[in-house]
């Protein structure tokens, strides 16, 4: 069983060779100068440049590094959730491997979790970014997220993060929900604050986000309004998708009935079969509800638990 430490550092890399030996001496520096016990662990997104190597050098030098390797490109999101998993610290800190979040915020963050706050954001006041394909779409997105969401965040998308250990390992994520960590972590009771911080400009390697990400970013905003609109009351999500074939199969089978008594009483042999099969996916929305609803109840206690154990360790 590994060994608790105070402090986490969880970094996903996907091709930043030259990145790796700067950017752990920066961290290195920063957690030393805390006298706390940390580790850094590094995740190797499937790199297919010499990201790799220089890991594997950096963790022969350091025994505080850890490096957890994927196969292929399973994206940021991905990398993040086993940093998370394989992470001891009380405190974990999530950051980007391109040197462009600044490890020295890091003292900062953790200062303000210890004024009773459970996640801490980052927010790139001064970004160095590009102005058209980077910062714009950027800010659009994060008043989009603020708005849908109620989650007043001025920067979803900054990976600089402070949690508390057991918060970040009850956040569920897939797809690219990394940029919706403090949405998420409300479901679970999460107090949530945020502060600036340092942003610099990128000097080696190449971003991985552009324009093309806005579509992917706005379809996850839907499913997390879904998710977090619905996640303590399922039944009702189910019975407002099933509303529309509730309306078509009334509305068929009065016709129905109506071409029945009135004009041919042929109808009621060939419009109800619609309508009957309009209404059973109605009431196959409804019981997939119900169930739903069964199982958030009866995992109800299960999740109360996680949230005692964590206000146990203010």
């Amino acid at each position: 069983m590994a060994q608790e430490v105070d402090i986490s550092v969880v970094i996903p890399l996907y091709n930043e060779e030259d990145n790796v030996e700067d950017l752990h001496q920066s961290v290195a520096e920063v957690l030393a100068t805390t006298g706390k016990r940390y580790e850094v662990l590094f995740v190797d997104d499937g790199s297919t440049d010499g990201t790799m190597a220089r890991l594997l050098a950096v963790k022969g030098r350091d025994p505080h590094v850890k490096v957890v390797k994927f196969r292929r490109n399973f994206g940021q999101t991905a990398a993040m959730l086993a940093g998370f998993d394989y992470s001891c610290g009380r405190v974990v800190v999530s950051m980007d491997g391109d040197l462009q979040n600044d490890p020295r915020d890091i003292p900062r963050l953790l200062s303000k979790l210890e004024e009773g706050y459970d996640l801490v954001q980052g927010w790139r006041k001064d970004r160095k970014d590009h102005l058209i394909t980077r910062k714009v779409p950027s800010r659009v997105a994060n008043w989009l997220i603020s708005l849908v969401t109620g989650v007043p965040v001025h920067d979803n998308g900054c990976s600089l993060k402070a949690y508390r250990g057991k918060i970040v390992k009850n956040i569920s994520l897939y797809s690219d929900l990394h940029r919706f960590v403090p949405t998420m972590a409300t479901l679970i009771g999460a107090r949530i604050t945020e502060i600036p911080v340092n942003h610099r400009e990128r000097l080696h390697g190449k971003s991985k986000y552009g324009l093309s990400r806005v579509l992917k970013v706005m379809l996850d905003l839907v499913a997390v309004k879904m998710i977090t609109g619905f996640a303590n009351r399922p039944l009702m999500m189910f019975v407002l998708m099933g509303s529309p074939f509730l309306v078509a199969g009334l509305v068929l089978t009065g016709y129905a009935v109506n071409s029945f008594l009135i004009y041919d009483y042929r109808a009621l042999f060939v419009i109800p079969s619609s309508a009957f099969m309009i209404l059973s996916a109605f009431t196959s929305l409804v019981f997939s509800g119900l169930m739903a609803e069964i199982v958030l109840k009866t995992g109800k206690f299960k999740h109360v638990k996680v949230l005692s154990r964590v206000i146990e360790t203010k």
